[in-house]
């Protein structure tokens, strides 16, 4: 399973490194994500207020 996961503070990184963990998770993404999630996830520079980016990353 790919997991996409929206924003950049310490509740998405604590999201992604638990998802990172789970094995059926295969990729977690992250955008915009931060240096931290970076370590666990794919980070791409898509804002999160930007609906049509996030959808086009999805």
């Amino acid at each position: 399973m790919r997991i996409l996961v929206i924003g950049s503070g310490g509740r998405e990184h604590a999201l992604c490194r638990s998802l990172a963990a789970d094995p059926q998770v295969t990729e977690v993404h992250c955008a915009p994500g931060n240096p931290g999630i970076a370590q666990v996830a794919t980070l791409h520079p898509v804002a999160p207020t930007d609906p049509e980016a996030v959808a086009r990353l999805a």
